[in-house]
């Protein structure tokens, strides 16, 4: 059009004496747009101005003129523009526009957007080679899904300005607004055609935890432990990129409160001042004023590190748990080849059992839980203990050794492990599981333990009395409870006319094991008999035997037995 202009005046002016060409045109007809009120001006001197008003513009037709990364289904555009210029060179474009009910998406699936809205005012102005920008984006609305990141109302803002070269587009001042989470100052360069970053900062304050993990880090996190998190408070945060690469950030927070929804964690009144410089040496704080850990409670805690690069070292923490204190040691933290790499020494002093067992949801116990490890290693996405966790427990003790836990924030993490048990007190271990009374003492293996998003998948369990002497007497309660986890066909040997004279009998030997896989349990008793094992092996009068004849069971038909046992619902056969 600008040249037809261009051609018709050059013919005309020669024989009039013009100064200026003014030209009006209705409307031109496209099948993706109505263009209204056109208007443009050519002066003597080369410049040149214009202005078109689109009265409506469909998004789907006029976006096949294009070669885009998206395809867009529908939508509506309206706005004017306005350009200027000189002989063949554009000087200066501006523009509004309105856009309604717009829907876009690619073939991979990872960004797509509904009913989307929005307000957008631009001006570029040449510059030599370059044009310099200014753009205003706002009113925006509709849901927009960009991998990993869903917005369900895109209130979203942006009001910048830049320069774009054919080599770079840079932004040099802007702020972009988030709704529900706060605003950001933002200053970029890409190189063009790649689209790298050249450089990044970005600087946010007093932004909203609460919105910020809505709706940009719970998209992040949805295959880890923290995928279901409650947060109140406020975050400063700055970032800086170069080439690509992170040089530094800045995280501030203050009165943080986070929560576990599934009840793993919570810490409360959190407060952080965390710098990092990739070639610089920093030093970081963090305090709470308390927490649960698994129910557990946990006291106020200060500590800091020292942080250089990508590594991380700290002296010494200490986290007050329960009554009693975590202590780690020696903590050290290094990022190498893009895997996490860190390791320290941990001690426990010891925890009342009491109040551990409260926290946890199990019944009341005595004694103490205390460990100390010398050397907790992560490394490529498994924490494994040199050392073993001890503890005293219905008068005897417990160990907990090689440990593994691998993807401990994943949504499907593994743990392995050895259980040994030596010489626990029956009595005070059935009396506090109401189990029925047995007086005598008991060791216990679990090795190859296995477990998968925390429940058994594997392991050779195997019960029996301790070695030594001292009172072997079991209740007539406890053989219905014994008699039960054999299954329906267990039975207890006695004869009849002992019930109605004894309320507990003699044995020589108690013994169960089990070893699970896939999903059943094998087991066994103290020795084995035609078509069973003996559970509980009788001695002297009253003496008693009881019997298991299931040899295979599934995990979940034991774990059914043992909730009736709990439930106090086992209805033995005894003879």
């Amino acid at each position: 059009m600008r040249l037809l202009l261009l051609a018709l005046c050059g013919l005309a002016l020669p024989a009039l004496a013009i100064d200026r060409v003014e030209i009006h045109i209705g409307k031109i007809e496209h099948p993706g747009a109505k263009i209204e009120k056109i208007s443009g001006t050519l002066n003597m001197d080369g410049r040149w101005h214009g202005r078109a008003m689109l009265k409506h513009g469909d998004a789907a037709q006029l976006a096949k003129e294009f070669t885009l990364p998206f395809a867009f289904s529908k939508g509506e555009l309206r706005g004017w523009a306005e350009f200027s210029g000189e002989q063949k060179m554009p000087s200066q474009i501006r523009g509004e526009f309105f856009l309604k009910d717009v829907a876009f998406n690619d073939e991979t699936g990872l960004h797509a957007g509904e009913k989307i809205a929005a307000h957008l005012q631009a001006t570029a102005t040449r510059e030599g080679e370059q044009w310099r920008w200014t753009g205003k984006l706002g009113n925006t609305g509709g849901e927009v899904f960009w991998s990993p990141l869903y917005f369900d109302k895109m209130d979203i803002g942006f009001d910048g300005r830049g320069v774009y070269a054919p080599n770079l587009l840079s932004v040099e001042q802007s702020t972009l607004t988030v709704g529900g989470v706060g605003s950001a100052q933002i200053s970029a360069a890409l190189t063009l055609p790649e689209n790298s970053i050249k450089n990044l900062d970005v600087t946010a304050q007093h932004i909203d935890m609460a919105g910020a993990y809505t709706v940009l880090l719970k998209p992040l996190f949805e295959k880890t432990m923290l995928a279901n998190l409650e947060m109140e408070g406020q975050a400063d945060a700055s970032v800086s990129m170069k080439d690509g690469t992170f040089t530094a950030f800045h995280v501030a927070l203050r009165d943080f409160d986070v929560a576990d929804k599934n009840g793993a964690f919570e810490f409360y009144k959190v407060n952080a001042d965390v710098p990092w410089s990739l070639n610089q040496g920093t030093k970081a704080s963090l305090r709470y004023a308390g927490g649960q850990l698994l129910k557990m409670n946990l006291g106020a805690t200060e500590m800091t590190a020292a942080l250089n690069g990508y590594a991380l070292t700290t002296p010494q923490v200490k986290l007050p748990v329960l009554d009693g204190t975590l202590t780690l040691t020696d903590v050290s933290a290094e990022l190498l080849q893009e895997k996490w790499h860190w390791h320290m020494g941990a001690t426990l002093t010891p925890v009342s059992m009491s109040d551990f067992s409260r926290a946890v949801g199990w019944p009341a116990m005595d004694g103490k839980l205390a460990a100390g490890i010398p050397t907790v290693t992560y490394t490529d996405g498994i924490m494994t203990m040199d050392g073993a966790m001890g503890i005293n427990i219905f008068d005897g003790s417990i160990t907990v050794d090689n440990l593994a836990l691998q993807d401990p924030l994943g949504i499907a993490p593994r743990l392995r492990g050895d259980v040994v048990m030596r010489n626990l007190d029956l009595d005070l271990l059935t009396h506090t599981f109401s189990f029925g009374a047995i007086t005598g003492r008991l060791d216990g293996d679990v090795k190859n333990l296995v477990l998968s998003r925390w429940k058994p998948v594997q392991f050779d369990a195997s019960f029996r009395s301790a070695p030594g002497k001292y009172s072997k007497k079991i209740s007539q309660r406890a053989v219905e409870n014994i008699s039960a986890l054999g299954g329906a066909g267990a039975s207890a040997a006695l004869q009849r006319s002992f019930l109605r004279f004894f309320k507990q009998f003699n044995y020589s030997a108690i013994g169960l094991s089990c070893k699970l896989r896939q999903g059943n349990c094998v087991m066994e008793g103290v020795e084995p008999t035609p078509g069973g094992y003996v559970i509980v092996k009788g001695s002297g009068i009253p003496a008693i035997t009881v019997l298991g004849y299931n040899r295979e069971v599934s995990w979940s038909e034991l774990l059914s037995r043992i909730q009736g046992v709990i439930e106090s619902n086992a209805a033995p056969i005894v003879k």
